[in-house]
């Protein structure tokens, strides 16, 4: 599984300006240049060593909880962070950088704070703690905790409490678009998928119209799209049930703030939130992920003979390359043989098609044949996924006994795990 841990950006976009100062221009610069402005206005380079870093280590952490919330992207702005002291860190654009701090920086401009448990980047609000009082760091407090013989680490643990960590030497990579590269609808696959689903069953804590997504899987089903269309209703957006760039943003502003992400007592993101279920699949891969698209090529064989079935068993050999040029040559993509997320989406709504596309028969016959392909398939894939699949043809074949098929199926999740 891959997990969308924070990352270090190249670059950060800043607004010279409050954050509704239309007037106001955006600069985007290189990261470490933004720590070391930031540093160099806010803190004196004369201050203790130790003192220094422990600020360093706050104003990393502070500008990376803006960029990883998506805080202001999420409101719809154009930028980061700001410049004004009242939302954010003082930078001053084209600003000379003290030495020291220049150097200091450079060391751990990709380390920073998390609360244990906890993998976001910990909000650090701060003060200079003389004219301006906070709950958070005091930035004149930190020298003199320096003074005293205090290491940073003991004086950030003065302030955010003893169980902070340090994470150090985060990767760096160019920062990517936070919004899903196709809009989510019925029938959709995948890790976006599966962190709307997150999301909106946390969301529906604080606001109980909105339907509880029973399984987070990562597939756009019945009970996202009701959710979905619950919480466009409850604010104020266009009731379609598809998640564009504006539902999607904000689900993810209201999720950042029920979950206060961007404040001291933040309630964390655990790593099981932010775990992607999906991979990219490419020849040579093995797994559950490949197992689980595997059954859906060797079900759409029975519908296409253009594509042909392949054995379910985890492993992208030459079989399965076969079947996956074949079914996105038969379904108009670009033959890759690589399983990406366009792949996966049109390969499943194929999937779902020929699911909803199945005569119906009498009950009894169609448990026999359920049954059969259930014992059939829990020796080859997984249960939990055979189980998942299963609920899928039943929930499509029989839409008006959801209410009680729900409860079973979730039943036998339990019994199976």
């Amino acid at each position: 599984m891959n997990v969308n841990l924070p990352y270090i950006p190249e670059t950060v976009t800043v607004h010279l300006g409050r954050p509704n100062d239309a007037t106001a221009d955006n600069v985007t610069v290189p990261f470490l240049d933004y720590v070391m402005n930031v540093a160099s206005s806010e803190i004196y380079p004369t201050w203790p060593e130790n003192a220094i870093r422990a600020n360093i280590y706050a104003q990393v952490s502070f500008v990376l909880n803006r960029i990883y919330t998506q805080y202001y992207r999420s409101r719809g702005y154009d930028f980061d962070i700001t410049n004004s002291t009242a939302f954010d860190q003082y930078f001053v654009n084209g600003r000379e950088i003290f030495e020291n701090i220049r150097q200091i920086a450079g060391e751990i401009f990709n380390d920073y704070i998390t609360r244990q448990g906890s993998v976001e980047p910990l909000f650090t609000s701060y003060c200079n703690g003389t004219t301006v009082q906070c709950d958070g760091l005091s930035q004149w407090g930190t020298v003199e905790l320096a003074n005293s013989g205090l290491t940073p680490y003991e004086i950030l643990q003065n302030y955010f409490g003893e169980d902070i960590n340090i994470v150090n030497d985060a990767p760096v990579g160019a920062p990517g678009s936070a919004t899903p590269v196709l809009p989510l609808n019925y029938g959709s696959t995948g890790n976006d998928v599966r962190t709307l689903q997150i999301r909106l069953n946390r969301i529906s804590a604080n606001f109980p119209a909105i339907p509880k997504i029973v399984l987070t899987d990562g597939i756009f089903d019945n009970d996202t799209e009701d959710a979905v269309k619950e919480f466009q209703r409850i604010f104020g957006l266009d009731v379609d049930g598809i998640v564009g760039k504006s539902t999607w943003y904000n689900v993810q502003n209201i999720y950042n703030s029920v979950k206060k992400l961007s404040e001291l007592d933040s309630e964390g993101l655990t790593l099981e939130e932010v775990t992607q279920q999906y991979s990219l699949l490419r020849p040579g891969d093995t797994g559950i992920d490949v197992a689980n698209f595997q059954y859906y090529l060797s079900y759409l064989s029975r519908f296409y003979n253009t594509i042909p079935p392949v054995t379910i068993d985890g492993i992208f050999g030459d079989n399965m390359l076969q079947a996956v040029q074949a079914a996105q040559r038969t379904l108009g993509l670009t033959v890759d043989g690589i399983v990406g997320r366009q792949t996966w989406n049109t390969v499943y709504r194929a999937y779902i098609g020929a699911v909803a596309g199945i005569p119906l028969t009498s009950p009894r016959g169609l448990w026999f044949r359920i049954r059969g392909r259930f014992y059939a398939s829990a020796r080859r894939v997984t249960r939990c996924d055979c189980c998942r699949n299963i609920s899928i043809e039943l929930l499509h074949l029989f839409p008006s006994f959801r209410p009680y098929l729900l409860p079973v199926i979730l039943e036998i999740k339990r019994k199976m795990l």
